[in-house]
C-alpha cells in the first residue's frame, strides 16, 4: 500500500534539552487533537465515505502518521539528556515513574489516549466537517507550542506541522463541497 522511507517528513531540528517543552508538546502525540487521533479517525472514517473522496482521507491519515514519527522525534531530542532535576521541575515525574524516557499516548496533562477522540458518525458530510475542526484545533495548538517555545529550530519544525494542517482543511473543505455538488445533483424536484 505504501513505501516507508526512513527519513522524516521534515527534518527535526532541536536546539537543547528543554523537558518543559517536550511536555507541550506531548499533546500532539496523544491529546485529543494530536497526531494520532486525526491518523486514526481519518483512517476510521475512510470505510464509510465515497470513493471520490476515499484516497483523500487515506493520504492524510498517512501523512498524520508521519507527523506523529516527528512529534516522537522532538520529544525525543528534548528529553534524551535531561537530568532528575529537569524533568522534576517539567512536571514529568508521574510520565518517568511509569515510563521513564519512553514515549507514551497521553496528552499534556498526562491523561492517556481515548478511543473517545476518534470521531466517526457515519455521514460523510458531518465527518467531513469535524475533520476540518480537528485541523484547525491541532493548526492552534501548534501556534500555542510555537508562542511558548524559544527554540528557533524546533519552530521551524512546528511551522511546518502547523502549515499542513492548514493544507489538510483545505483539502477537507474541497471535499466537503465536491459531496455536496454529488448530493444536490441527485435532488429532482
Amino acid at each position: 500500500m505504501f513505501v516507508y522511507e526512513k527519513k522524516l517528513l521534515y527534518p527535526v531540528k532541536v536546539s537543547s534539552c528543554n523537558p518543559k517543552l517536550a511536555k507541550c508538546l506531548i499533546e500532539q502525540y496523544g491529546g485529543s487533537d494530536g497526531e494520532l487521533a486525526a491518523a486514526l479517525r481519518y483512517m476510521n472514517q475512510r470505510y464509510t465515505i465515497p470513493d471520490k473522496v476515499i484516497g483523500l482521507l487515506t493520504d492524510i491519515a498517512m501523512e498524520e502518521f508521519s507527523h506523529l514519527e516527528m512529534i516522537a522525534t522532538m520529544v525525543f531530542k528534548l528529553t534524551k539528556d535531561a537530568t532528575p532535576g529537569q524533568i522534576r521541575e517539567a512536571g514529568l515525574e508521574p510520565h518517568y515513574v511509569n515510563h521513564g524516557s519512553a514515549l507514551y499516548y497521553e496528552n499534556a496533562a498526562g491523561v492517556p489516549f481515548q478511543a473517545s477522540y476518534i470521531a466517526g458518525k457515519g455521514d460523510p458530510i458531518a465527518d467531513l466537517y469535524e475533520d476540518i475542526a480537528a485541523e484547525e484545533k491541532a493548526r492552534a495548538t501548534y501556534q500555542y507550542i510555537i508562542d511558548l517555545s524559544d527554540d528557533p529550530d524546533l519552530n521551524d519544525g512546528l511551522k511546518f506541522l502547523r502549515e499542513r494542517e492548514i493544507v489538510h482543511g483545505q483539502r477537507f473543505r474541497e471535499a466537503v463541497e465536491l459531496l455536496k455538488e454529488s448530493r444536490d445533483a441527485r435532488s429532482f424536484f
